[in-house]
């Protein structure tokens, strides 16, 4: 989890958003991405096997959430050039999607959880839940201290101004595509490779 690269995407995509709603959707994010990663300790091999998911498909749809969202982004809508409308991204609720995931609790930290769930029952059968509270409690302080990089980020918009935030956004979508195309490419090489012969 990285929340220093997330922060240049959050003040691109909540450039239109007044203050109060930019420190919400950091917290909702933040919110969310415990939950999805809480989610996953917990109940992550059930899901998995019920679903038959697996990470390579996490990581492949990662990478096409990230890739729409990139593509939105370098590619605006006219009105939103023209400036005839709301302000870009004012109404846009992107708490979930792309922050929470697959930006904060993405399919590494996913992956990372999953795997850590049998290793705890293997190692630590006798006081697993203790060991599940102490990793919770670590997940919470980590999306704390995303949530005051999300929250001190968003200072840098009165800095850059609308024709700043304009090429940010592009600049990022731009990236924020070839992350997503890494993940996919990353998900399905890793299909192919343990795919059984």
């Amino acid at each position: 989890m990285n929340p220093f690269s997330t922060a240049p995407l959050f003040v691109a995509l909540t450039a239109g958003m007044d203050r109060k709603k930019r420190n919400r959707q950091a917290l909702l994010a933040c919110a969310y991405a415990f939950g999805i990663l809480a989610v996953f300790l917990l109940l992550g091999s059930a899901i998995i096997e019920f679903f038959r998911i697996s990470i390579p498909g996490l990581r492949t749809a990662g990478g096409l959430i990230m890739s729409a969202i990139g593509f939105r982004m370098l590619f605006p809508t006219p009105s939103a050039l023209q400036g005839s409308a709301a302000p870009p991204h004012q109404d846009l609720d992107i708490a979930f999607a792309p922050l929470a995931m697959p930006s904060l609790a993405g399919p590494g930290s996913i992956s990372v959880v999953l795997t850590a769930a049998p290793q705890i029952n293997r190692i630590h059968p006798a006081d697993r839940n203790l060991v599940y509270l102490a990793v919770m409690i670590g997940m919470v302080l980590t999306l704390m201290f995303c949530f005051v990089v999300l929250r001190a980020s968003s200072s840098m918009v009165r800095f850059l101004g609308q024709s700043g935030i304009d090429a940010m956004t592009r600049i990022f979508g731009f990236l924020l595509i070839c992350i997503g195309m890494q993940f996919l490419l990353s998900g399905i090489g890793d299909f192919f490779s343990v795919r059984p012969v």
